[in-house]
């Protein structure tokens, strides 16, 4: 079974190893993001579409042996460092699984050790961050609204709904949302967007 398939969070082996990894990967990337798959001309028009495909790519070929691969990852980083400061991104590698949604450039901290399962949407001003306690590990098919904070070695469930301006230090059960400061969480996902039904733009 290919790794890209195997997306659920915190599965060491959930990595893109393989080209055809990448290439569903990326796929699930530019479908989540608006797009039909990335094409040059978003270096300059979509720089979210632009920095995943960066990312991904980085993310491949760190993984990938030989002296060749190292290099070729060498160059992917620097590229990927530039587009973060441009777009005010800390985005840890090999965090997120595919399908990873970014809302809008601005900033978004996700701590190295997180892990995020696959079809996500993360908003501008979000932080995924460590504490004593962990690091927090997200399912499948979450939404993550502005300025939130997923704090330490909490669980968020899949088709969990984190509210804007949410402070998530507890732990947030399968189809539940959290909202407040501290949050608190109830039933209900209260989903304003459908991760499983991407809006894909016409190719043009």
């Amino acid at each position: 079974m290919s790794d890209a398939r195997q997306t659920r969070p915190g599965r060491p082996n959930a990595r893109i190893r393989t080209r055809e990894d990448l290439a569903a990967w990326a796929a699930a990337d530019a479908a989540m993001n608006g797009v039909e798959r990335w094409r040059p001309r978003h270096a300059l028009t979509r720089g979210v579409v632009h920095f995943l495909h960066v990312l991904r790519l980085c993310e491949y070929w760190e993984n990938r042996p030989g002296p060749v691969a190292r290099v070729v990852s060498g160059v992917y980083k620097v590229r990927l460092r530039r587009l973060s400061e441009r777009l005010g991104f800390d985005v840890g590698r090999h965090t997120a699984g595919p399908g990873l949604s970014i809302a809008h450039s601005g900033l978004l901290v996700i701590h190295p050790d997180a892990r995020i399962g696959a079809r996500c949407r993360i908003h501008q001003g979000v932080t995924i961050g460590a504490t004593a306690g962990g690091v927090p590990v997200i399912g499948d098919d979450v939404f993550i609204g502005p300025n939130a904070l997923v704090l330490g070695g909490v669980t968020i469930g899949d088709r969990a709904f984190i509210f804007p301006s949410a402070v998530v230090t507890c732990d947030v059960p399968e189809g539940h949302a959290a909202a407040g400061v501290p949050a608190t969480v109830r039933p209900g996902t209260h989903e304003v967007w459908r991760p499983d039904e991407p809006r894909v733009r016409p190719a043009t």
